[in-house]
């Protein structure tokens, strides 16, 4: 990026050092539930059946996720008490009384385990643990009963930063502690779990070498930038 920037990121970092940035921010979110959701969702109901009909895609995200459009009714906003209020125009048809919701739990992690095959998350996972408790106890060296509720909350950030490729800057951001904190939090956990760190490395190094990526299914995501000599490029990919 060139010159200043005003996004969300840059002054959720602020937001301390204005009362007028939390303002800024709370009029976005409101106008982007008004513009998106109010407005939006409003225009697509159709004339027919007076419901929103939305469209899910299976070949457009280049992680092969599913993707849905026309509304996006994936990022239905629930976060927020406004953003709930949106989520409530939502509910059974006439003759019913329940809507089913269905998530996966903590499947990315359970998939690194099975990937990595590390047999300590992969135990803590078998005898049903609060992975996030349990992997700050591996990494402080404490007993799970004595995590203070900030400590899981820094594993939680750790297990699933870890995944993404976090580095001990954007750690250290996100929990507001220090390089060398944050640095150690990430070799503790690799100490830890030293098998997922072997996956990971491997996986980088296969990607260098093949100039893509290979899903358990057999999907296959192209990296054409992953050797670029630009290091923006070659980070991103």
């Amino acid at each position: 990026k060139t010159g200043y920037s005003t996004d969300a990121e840059v002054l959720d970092m602020l937001r301390h050092e204005s009362p007028i940035v939390e303002k800024i921010l709370a009029y976005r979110s409101v106008a982007k539930l008004v513009s998106t959701y109010c407005e939006g969702l409003a225009v697509l109901i159709n004339d027919k059946t007076k419901r929103i009909h939305t469209t899910f895609n299976q070949m457009v995200t280049a992680t092969g996720r599913l993707s849905s459009s026309d509304p996006n009714l994936q990022n239905i906003p629930v976060r927020t008490e406004k953003g709930r209020e949106i989520r409530a125009l939502f509910y059974p048809g006439a003759g019913y009384d329940t809507l089913v919701s269905a998530d996966y739990s903590q499947i990315e992690l359970r998939i690194l385990a099975h990937l990595s095959g590390d047999e300590a998350l992969i135990k803590a996972f078998v005898d049903g643990k609060d992975i996030h408790r349990f992997t700050a106890a591996e990494v402080l060296g404490k007993s799970q009963e004595d995590v203070t509720s900030e400590e899981r909350s820094h594993a939680k950030a750790i297990n699933f930063g870890i995944i993404y490729g976090i580095s001990d800057f954007g750690l250290s951001r996100d929990l507001g502690i220090t390089r060398g904190e944050a640095k150690n939090y990430i070799d503790l956990y690799f100490s830890r779990y030293p098998k997922v760190k072997e996956y990971m490395d491997r996986m980088v190094q296969e990607a260098h070498e093949t100039g893509k990526v290979r899903t358990m299914f057999g999907r296959q995501r192209e990296l054409p930038d992953i050797n670029s000599r630009n290091f923006n490029r070659r980070s991103f990919a």
